[in-house]
């Protein structure tokens, strides 16, 4: 089958299905505009937080403390409360009553200080203004381009620190642009900042695919007028050719532990489900359907592979063992879903739906198989959990535009991300930084 034109969305299934037009399918994205962030929703259990203004930030080339604020906004489990006023610091015991008043529950304070050398000391504190407690702080000696770094470090201790669970603001995401006659793959910052280009290339890019140890994207490459997957250093910018077999190349997915690929190969005929060693080397044929397979994402244990299949005369969602096996059928609500991706506890699979005409992000529980459809948008694609399970990104159209989207698994919390000029497509959420 071929895209829909009346859909932002060229999905994944089909487009592999015929890979060869991609170029043409490509080529008539519209243009974008920069995005920018903007938090909507409410949600029923925030932790009402006040982020006061960070001494020294007025001087500073980046605001931490605002950066600090808006990861925690965007994350869903807080709510700001207003901290305009007079900078406060971590150096002395700010007076509890009138944030009290305002009814934070917490308080972050801290400083930003330009050294000698041009690096600069960030320093913050958290308290807990209910209890009156000094909840521990820490301190961070950066370069300038590392300011970001650093407030989302800052970040994910705060939310660490008050949700007992891991942030996911120091993280890192991935996503392609197509911008003229020019196809991008871009590294960037969980809140979509700070943007930096891993490839640049004529020819279409897709399916980027994040390794586990955050150092290296897998993804697919028009380069040699035919899709082929290449694995990417992203610290060094080196890559290494890993299937240029006959035919088609395409969807590459990590196993857990780094060491496999999961692919979709056409060289045998047919797409069917292959495994390959990350380092290259002869793929074992996983499935041997009549139809399509593709799509695969290991689970987080590395012992499943969900991935979609159109056997059954349409493309549903199916999962077998990682070695291969008797695939059985996952979703049932609907008779289009498509673009799997499972969360790292394995207790939820997001994927996208077509109801009614439109694309939509769905979101299951696995041990019950109860579904939500979580926005109210159109064209949804590409979704991908956050490290700690928490938000999901996709791709979507939105108020007539197209926006890069990220949300929580109950749809109460969305927030738009700012993203480079272009057509963006396929995010994808890196892992933890280790």
């Amino acid at each position: 089958m071929n895209q829909e034109p009346s859909s932002m969305q060229v999905n994944k299934l089909w487009r592999r299905r015929e890979l060869a037009a991609l170029v043409g399918g490509l080529a008539a994205w519209p243009a974008w505009a920069q995005f920018r962030v903007e938090v909507t929703g409410v949600g029923l259990r925030q932790l009402p937080i006040a982020v006061a203004p960070f001494r020294g930030d007025a001087e500073a080339p980046q605001k931490v403390g605002a950066i600090v604020q808006a990861d925690l906004e965007r994350s869903g489990q807080f709510r700001a409360i207003d901290a305009a006023g007079q900078a406060l610091d971590e150096t002395s015991r700010p007076d509890m009553s009138p944030w009290r008043q305002k009814g934070a529950d917490s308080l972050a304070v801290g400083s930003v200080q330009r050294l000698a050398d041009g690096r600069y000391d960030v320093r913050f504190r958290l308290w807990d203004v209910v209890r009156g407690q000094d909840l521990g702080g820490q301190s961070f000696t950066v370069v300038a381009n590392d300011l970001r770094l650093a407030a989302h470090r800052i970040a994910d201790l705060v939310y660490e620190k008050l949700t007992g669970e891991k942030g996911v603001f120091s993280t890192r995401i991935a996503y392609v642009t197509k911008a003229g006659n020019r196809y991008n793959l871009w590294v960037a910052d969980a809140d979509g900042e700070n943007a930096q280009s891993a490839l640049a290339s004529p020819e279409p890019i897709i399916s980027p695919a994040w390794s586990s140890s955050g150092q290296q994207l897998a993804y697919v490459s028009f380069e040699s007028r035919k899709p082929v997957v290449y694995v990417h250093d992203v610290g060094s910018g080196k890559r290494r050719l890993i299937a240029n077999f006959r035919g088609s190349n395409s969807a590459p997915a990590w196993s857990p532990d780094g060491r496999t690929l999961a692919v979709t190969l056409t060289r045998d005929g047919g797409s069917q489900l292959y495994t390959i060693p990350a380092e290259g080397g002869e793929p074992r044929r996983l499935t041997q359907s009549s139809g399509i397979d593709t799509e695969p994402v290991y689970a987080a244990d590395g012992r499943t592979i969900y991935f979609v299949s159109d056997r059954g005369g349409a493309p549903q969602i199916y999962r077998m063992p990682a070695t291969g096996g008797d695939p059985q059928r996952v979703t049932f609500t609907g008779t289009y879903n498509i673009s799997p991706t499972v969360s790292p506890d394995g207790k939820w699979l997001a994927y996208i739906s077509r109801i009614s005409g439109a694309f939509k992000l769905q979101v299951m529980e696995l041990a019950s198989g109860n579904v939500s459809s979580v926005t109210d948008t159109t064209a949804d694609e590409s979704p991908s959990f956050a490290p700690n399970g928490k938000l999901i990104i996709y791709a979507t159209r939105q108020g007539g535009r197209e926006a890069l989207m990220t949300t929580t698994l109950d749809g109460k919390i969305k927030a738009s991300l700012p993203g480079k000029s272009g057509d963006i497509r396929e995010p994808d959420w890196g892992p933890f930084q280790r």
